[in-house]
């Protein structure tokens, strides 16, 4: 009913695409919730329901106070430099899905973009169980709106993150749009109940509104989630760092790349592996296998292109899998001591849980992009 539909929040007037037959939107930024009526039930808007004129001086007027009193006081958060980031990490505490390193994962990652990538710390929405606000735990209906909230509207230079670590899967996908048949998916806390969220979803929401000039880049540390984004082109590389671009735009025609802007996702594993949640490769504390390779790379300056990321985090996860412990020494620069910014962080979550990392890792890290290029000219800015 309300397809496409963009409305203003009600206390900061920032705006908020609507999902399709949504009935009331949380902002993502001052938690207000606005009511949406129906437009085929309203013939006038009551003039004390009136926008504000605009101000002469180019500035937005005050907000008015929340009517539902779920908005924090002062000045709504603005967002400095045209960065903005959504980091998700789920551990589904209690249920035989529990993992260990999700969490540890999204607090190493606002850490590195906001020391190592200067993103404000207002203009990042944090989506874990550990939130104390309803509207920051990682279920299905918050993920969306955070997801709506991160596109929303971006302008060229923007640089836009979204960062997954927890459960993926794959379904049998009923259109012709994927190249093996399966629909990769993202499983939000509440996925048994409220099922996951699909690749076509997440492709539609930040990925087809990008326009010129806009940038994001998707980092997920799931299990199947090589495609998860449905990008149009995946970077098969071998282990001798020798690549080519694999067409999977559909055969059916649709277009799942962007209006104009550049997405670029790095994934935990092809479709068919699984991400592992380790303690392997810290020694100290269970984490996504991916994002801690995706972070050590930086920190170890060998990030400098999107090639030579790709190739030091597979080169870490194989050395692990090979040798039950070349990561964990690898790791010790990052995590013991040497002075990388996340450093400080990681020996703050010593209290968290392990599993075992013995087994070895069997999984290779995925580059996907809207178009092609050479990865190893083109370099890793976020």
């Amino acid at each position: 009913m309300y397809s496409n539909m963009l409305v203003n929040c009600s206390n900061c007037h920032t705006p908020l695409q609507l999902p399709s037959g949504a009935q009331s939107i949380r902002c993502a930024l001052c938690q207000a919730v606005t009511l949406i009526a129906d437009p085929r039930s309203l013939h006038s808007l009551p003039s004390s329901h009136a926008l504000p004129p605009p101000s002469p001086y180019g500035h937005a007027p005050p907000p008015p106070p929340s009517p539902y009193n779920q908005a924090p006081p002062g000045p709504p958060p603005s967002v400095h430099g045209r960065k903005k980031a959504v980091i998700c990490g789920i551990s589904y505490k209690y249920s035989r899905h529990e993992l260990k390193g999700c969490i540890n994962d999204a607090k190493c990652m606002r850490y590195l973009l906001i020391n190592k990538f200067k993103f404000p710390d207002e203009s990042i929405v944090m989506l874990t169980e550990e939130e104390t606000h309803p509207a920051k735990i990682p279920n299905k209906y918050n993920i969306r709106m955070a997801l709506h909230w991160l596109v929303q509207g971006c302008q060229p230079g923007d640089s836009l993150v979204f960062h997954y670590s927890g459960h993926g899967s794959r379904q049998r996908a009923y259109h012709d749009d994927e190249v093996d048949g399966y629909d990769e998916t993202l499983c939000p806390l509440d996925f048994e109940t409220q099922g996951m969220i699909v690749d076509d979803e997440i492709n539609a929401t930040i990925v087809k509104p990008l326009p010129h000039g806009v940038k994001l880049h998707a980092i997920i540390d799931s299990c199947h989630s090589g495609t998860v984004l449905d990008l149009p082109f995946l970077c098969r590389m071998d282990r001798g760092g020798k690549y080519v671009w694999e067409d999977h735009r559909p055969r059916s025609g649709m277009w799942k790349g962007t209006s104009g802007g550049e997405a670029i996702s790095i994934s935990g594993c092809d479709d068919d592996q699984t991400s592992a949640d380790t303690s392997a490769l810290s020694k100290i504390t269970s984490t996504g296998a991916m994002t801690f390779c995706f972070i050590q790379a930086i920190e170890r300056g060998q990030a400098a292109t999107y090639g030579s990321i790709l190739n030091s985090m597979r080169n870490t996860i194989r050395s692990t899998g090979s040798s039950g412990g070349g990561g964990g020494s690898a790791a010790a620069s990052l995590l013991g001591g040497s002075g990388g910014a996340v450093t400080s962080l990681v020996s703050m979550l010593l209290t968290g849980g392990s599993v075992g990392g013995s087994g070895g890792l069997r999984q290779e890290p995925q580059l996907t992009a809207c178009e092609p290029f050479d990865v190893y000219t083109k370099p890793f800015v976020l």
